[in-house]
């Protein structure tokens, strides 16, 4: 792409390979013209894929793109967004100081994350002032409470709607979003055992990676510890999953198909009690979030962070310190999906990632809204290590995992054909009659 593009947004922009600069994707108006586009553009795209997941390190940071699209397939609407939370007290103080923490970092419109984490601020702060009972000090506990429970009554609210996403999907009369959902997950997932991991790091408050994970028999392991009432440990410990084959004693194997899991912003299902994370038993799709928490404020959903200091609160800089040690590592690939770049703290990982010349990323998003990822792209200045997919077509989930996301493949069968058939000169791609199933 020589001519410089103003803006990603709303356009089918990709990257792979050797290519120089990303590249702009006009697709046919005709359905059979486009099917040959597609195939052409999986001609380049699966095969970088496929040997881009065999890195020796593989990461997935997933934000919320991935509910969108699942409850997309479910419902054939996008999920209800994160309506602000209504104020009566200190309003015009929260609404200034959110646009003024959406602008700094990027995302140009505040969003309810903005605002909690203003609010929570704004309660400190006003806790702190009103301590020595200075004049008008009662007054101001007034209107404290009063915003302190408007504020607890808003996550209420966010962490409801949430479920709602969550029930949508569940009780879908169509199986398409869950099977989408697995399939997307196996295609990362499905790594030869004797290669490390893979990472899965998300933003996301909801279940849905876990929904994905269970009903596709992937084993997830987090740091948190237990049965009946799992608690978050600090030490991290490296802990895996083995077997013995039968007839054979003393010589474990790696069970397929084991992740390691990290919510980097918490979860709709993490309380902090007797200052401890615990990990409460939530069902996917509640009801009411009132049901199974006390109140709100133990609730650990963590808002954007804007400033250093708040991702070093407990327990999220061990998450952070996580997906760090994960991704800056020779010979690592991160690929991002529905990840918006509005973070600054994952940012500056992604960025010192970058600067490791093994490295690699693959940003797949279905737009660019404010151009943020644009102008991350421009700014690292190392296109050699980047690839890109975007636009409405490469970040639909249907899509990405009819043809352009790798083979879901674990098993020695399908290793030893691919063997065969490369040994005979054949190559081993899919056939047509496949691809016309698929579509």
């Amino acid at each position: 792409m020589k001519e410089e593009l103003d803006s990603w947004n709303n356009l089918h922009v990709f990257k792979v390979r050797e290519q120089r600069y990303p590249k702009l994707v006009e697709f046919s108006s005709t359905e059979e013209e486009q099917k040959k586009e597609i195939k052409k553009l999986r001609e380049d795209i699966e095969p970088w894929l496929t040997a881009l997941f065999q890195s020796e390190h593989l990461s997935l940071l997933i934000g919320s793109g991935i509910s969108s699209a699942t409850h997309y397939l479910a419902k054939k609407v996008l999920p209800s967004g994160m309506a602000p939370i209504e104020f009566s007290v200190f309003k015009k103080q929260v609404e200034l100081a959110s646009e003024e923490s959406a602008k700094n970092s990027g995302r140009g419109t505040p969003n309810i994350e903005d605002q909690i984490r203003v609010a929570n601020e704004l309660v400190n702060g006003l806790e702190i002032y009103i301590i020595t009972g200075i004049y008008g000090a009662g007054k101001l506990r007034r209107e404290l409470k009063k915003f302190n429970n408007e504020l607890q009554q808003g996550i209420n609210a966010f962490a409801n709607s949430v479920l709602e996403c969550e029930q949508n999907i569940l009780q879908s009369a169509s199986e398409t979003s869950a099977e989408y959902l697995m399939n997307f997950l196996v295609s990362f997932a499905s790594r030869s055992a004797t290669r490390e991991r893979l990472n899965i790091f998300t933003t996301n408050y909801d279940r849905v990676i876990e929904y994905g994970a269970e009903l596709a028999g992937i084993r997830l392991i987090d740091r948190f510890v237990g049965t009946i009432n799992p608690v978050f440990r600090s030490s991290r410990v490296e802990v895996d999953m083995h077997y013995n084959p039968p007839g054979i004693r003393g010589e474990p194997r790696y069970l397929e198909g084991v992740v390691q899991f990290a919510k980097l912003h918490g979860s709709l299902d993490w309380v902090m009690r007797d200052g401890v994370v615990r990990r409460v038993a939530l069902p996917y799709g509640a009801e009411s979030i009132s049901k199974y928490t006390d109140n709100a404020d133990t609730l650990m959903i963590y808002p954007n962070a804007a400033k250093d200091q708040e991702t070093s609160e407990y327990p999220y800089v061990e998450l952070f310190r996580d997906f760090a040690a994960a991704v800056c590592k020779p010979n690592s690939t991160l690929i991002l999906y529905g990840y918006s770049f509005g973070d600054d703290h994952i940012n500056r990982v992604i960025n010192d990632m970058l600067t490791i010349p093994s490295t690699h990323i693959v940003i797949i998003s279905y737009r660019d809204e404010g151009d943020r990822i644009k102008r991350f792209y421009e700014k690292l200045k190392r296109p050699a290590q980047i690839s890109l997919l975007i636009g409405s077509h490469f970040a639909d989930l249907k899509t990405l995992v009819d043809h352009y996301l790798p083979k879901p493949a674990i098993d020695r069968t399908t290793f030893k054909m691919a063997e065969l058939l490369k040994s005979r000169g054949i190559a081993s791609t899919r056939t047509e009659d496949t691809e016309d199933d698929k579509s």
